[in-house]
């Protein structure tokens, strides 16, 4: 039997399809993510097209019969629609197409924070101080295209069950002057303005455009990305605020989350911005805005923070969800 025979039998289907970007894998139970493969969502009409892409790509012609996918949306019935990109599927009509015998569809945020256990030392970079305390609530938030959160509760059998949350939408509070002037200006754009609206890639260019672009000193960035590099390279000032700030609300959102919660076994922080400048995240003031709290300061002082480094933890938590679900 070749390689690619025993994948077809025994391998799962694994797709992590976000706002920006559809990743796909396959997993042999008790093994590791192989032919990983990300395509840009808008290169496709359909998530069933980059599906049949990707199986044709790595020449793979039947699908693995178990499959799981994490999706950056709501997951709440047969119809699934992504919060930040056009695409919508059913669930049922995708499974039949590709001959799943079972499909499970779960928010990408759930899917990492299934990863947290998972995780091994080296996949994480700790963020100031505090230490877990077991079998009590995790967090788990990051910021990407939109801002995810979910979180983690120990059950009585030793399992945990992840939690499916819209948390990134909640309404951001401001906590310095600056902060309130940036939200005054997006308001008027917005109107409801949420966490998301600032603790994300869009957000980055938001806040540049509340605070930096007002100076009207050099043109915008063209991207979230085009955005940090400036501020890390300290070539632009106005992205280096806007990259302070960001960082700062962050640590609001965080704190907040911690508080409801009451998330002391941790709050970990993922998505594909962070991870990119964990030494500058590391020195701004996230820790000291999680920690700003008032009477509950010292509370949050014991948690600890860490940002997750793994490449891809909603595989790693779409492979734990399949092995639970097969035991």
């Amino acid at each position: 039997m070749t390689d690619g025979q025993r994948e077809e039998q025994t391998g799962r289907f694994l797709a992590d399809i976000g706002g920006t970007n559809v990743r796909f894998a396959i997993h042999e139970k008790g093994g590791t993510a192989s032919h990983y493969e990300s395509f840009h969502s808008a290169d496709y009409a359909d998530l069933a097209s980059a599906i049949a892409d990707y199986l044709n790509r790595i020449s793979m012609k039947r699908a693995p019969k178990l499959a799981a996918f994490a999706v950056a949306s709501a997951v709440d019935g047969d119809t699934v629609e992504l919060t930040n990109h056009p695409w919508t599927f059913s669930i049922e009509e995708t499974r039949k197409s590709f001959g799943f015998e079972r499909l499970d569809v779960i928010n990408d945020f759930t899917a990492i924070a299934l990863s947290v256990p998972e995780l091994e030392a080296g996949d994480l970079s700790k963020i100031g101080g505090g230490k877990a305390v077991a079998d009590t609530p995790i967090a788990v938030i990051g910021p990407g295209t939109g801002l995810g959160v979910s979180g983690l509760m120990p059950m009585a059998d030793g399992e945990w069950m992840a939690l499916s949350t819209e948390g990134g939408h909640v309404t951001m509070a401001a906590s310095s002057d600056a902060e309130a002037d940036a939200l005054r200006g997006l308001r008027a754009r917005f109107g409801h303005v949420s966490a998301e609206r600032v603790v994300s890639g869009p957000g980055l260019l938001n806040l540049y455009e509340a605070i930096g672009g007002a100076s009207g000193k050099g043109l915008a960035p063209a991207s979230p990305d085009e955005l940090t590099r400036r501020a890390l390279d300290g070539s632009d000032p106005d992205c280096l605020a806007v990259l302070r700030m960001f960082c700062e609300m962050l640590g609001t959102v965080a704190g907040d989350l911690a508080l409801s919660l009451g998330a002391q076994g941790g709050i970990y922080v993922a998505g594909g911005i962070v991870p990119q400048f964990t030494d500058f995240f590391e020195a701004s003031g996230f820790r000291r805005r999680f920690e700003e709290k008032g009477r509950f300061s010292d509370y949050l002082a014991e948690i600890p923070t860490f940002v997750i480094r793994h490449p891809e933890p909603a595989f790693v938590g779409l492979a734990s969800l399949l092995d639970h679900a097969s035991d």
